[in-house]
């Protein structure tokens, strides 16, 4: 059963969508309607959405930005954006995010409903090279893997130390003639628990290769969307990734960055796990221009990855959440406990202050304490046992539920104190909290 989120800042439409799911006999679980992105991106941070469907003109935040926004808290939520404009940057934009379908109003409820169905078949599919993979046999199935003569100099890029770095890579040519070209890289590495800390391997000797190509597979396919990047195998059966921008692409102001390569980074750990039942640990460099960086980066993955030992329940690791500056040699355990304990209080401290903020967002408050939003939102619930948003919605919800109690500010008054861009939303919310509505509670 799957549940769908609707979003549109024209109520009837809404309303209009969600009858259409209720009778159309897929298999849905729950349909929530949403009237504004603020509003939709609380259900995506608090309930288990697994399809997003949105216009693309509303209010404050378009479709597109709830779209990125929803893909870096569930890089696995799936979107099909509406529209009354038939604009090519927008649905360009939409494609490259991963949008699954682009229609445009007025709907015809036979398309939009095959639309649905068509996304919703594919959810439990992996995708579809590597569904080519499982399926064939072993016997006649025939590998095409890395070669050899393409993966050796790769490999050798990212471990050979560059006396000079303040002057150019010295095989510099060399690579830019097999597509090397950057000027801006970074490395992720993707470590796949092919072999158990006892030397045993849950899967018979001759599949290991095989669930080893089917992750690349899964990553080759994810990042043929995104990014311009080359995926290889590293010496020790893990997968080794380059990524790379030109001037005129790193010039582009479309997303964050490091955002992008950490949400891409959780989508293929999602997707291993899922299709393949492989664990697997991701560590992601920084960006820096240069050939004669990307050892460098390659180091950086690695170093990113040993904080595993600390977060055992964590899996994508990306260097710069880590303050390395503060460290002489890698922090032992008690000292990653008090950074991370820290991290948090500090968080704490910023949303106590700023809850009532319209339009606060996790990657505000992950800004202020020089971490990602993704490893921020880990150690807070881990540390305080509250999931960071609900930490949010609950300081919303007690000023709220004062404000109710002990003054005659009108609704409308109160959201706009505590945060909300509309009446409506905030009592949404309160209902959902309180199993009441504000009017209810003030009776």
């Amino acid at each position: 059963m799957y549940n769908i989120l609707v979003v549109d800042d024209e109520p009837l439409i809404c309303k209009g969508l969600a009858g259409l799911l209720n009778a159309s006999g897929l298999g849905i679980g729950k349909i929530i309607t949403a009237t504004s992105g603020e509003e939709a991106l609380d259900y995506i941070r608090m309930e288990n959405i697994d399809l997003l469907i949105t216009d693309i003109q509303m209010g404050e935040m378009n479709g597109i930005e709830l779209m990125h926004q929803a893909k870096i808290v569930k890089p696995w939520v799936q979107t099909i954006i509406i529209s009354a404009h038939e604009t090519f940057q927008y649905a360009q934009m939409a494609i490259r995010l991963g949008a699954r379908d682009y229609l445009i109003k007025p709907l015809n409820s036979e398309q939009f409903l095959d639309s649905v169905r068509s996304v919703l078949l594919k959810m439990d599919k992996p995708l579809p090279r590597t569904e080519e993979v499982l399926s064939a046999g072993h016997e006649d199935f025939r590998m095409e893997e890395p070669q050899p003569e393409s993966s050796e100099p790769l490999n050798r890029l990212l471990a050979e130390t560059v006396e000079h770095p303040d002057g150019p890579y010295p095989m510099q040519s060399y690579y830019e003639n097999i597509g090397i070209t950057g000027p801006y890289f970074a490395v992720i590495k993707v470590k796949l628990a092919l072999i158990a800390a006892n030397g045993e391997s849950p899967f018979p000797e001759k599949d290991i290769p095989l669930m080893q190509y089917a992750s690349l597979n899964i990553i080759k396919e994810l990042l043929d969307q995104e990014l311009n990047a080359q995926v290889f195998y590293a010496p020790d059966r893990s997968i080794n990734i380059l990524v790379q921008w030109s001037e005129a692409e790193y010039a582009e102001q479309h997303s964050n960055r490091i955002s992008q390569l950490e949400m891409i980074s959780r989508s293929m750990h999602h997707h291993i796990g899922k299709y393949l039942k492989i664990e697997c640990t991701v560590g992601i460099s920084q960006i820096l221009k240069g050939l004669q960086f990307v050892n460098v980066l390659s180091r950086q993955a690695d170093k990113a990855m040993i904080w595993t030992s600390e977060h055992g329940d964590y899996h994508v690791f990306y260097y710069g959440d880590f303050s390395w500056h503060n460290y002489a040699r890698d922090p032992n355990a008690e000292e990653l406990s008090t950074q991370s304990n820290r991290i948090v209080e500090q968080a704490k401290t910023y949303i106590e202050e700023n809850y009532s903020q319209k339009g606060l967002t996790i990657h505000e408050v992950a800004k202020r304490n020089h971490v990602s939003p993704n490893y921020l939102s880990y150690l807070f619930k881990k540390i305080t046992g509250f999931n960071l948003w609900e930490y949010v919605v609950k300081l919303r919800m007690e000023e709220s539920r004062s404000l109710l109690l002990h003054t005659d500010l009108r609704r409308y008054e109160i959201a706009e104190r505590v945060g909300y861009e509309s009446p409506e939303h905030f009592s949404k919310i309160f209902k959902k909290y309180y199993g009441v509505s504000p009017s209810d509670l003030k009776k």
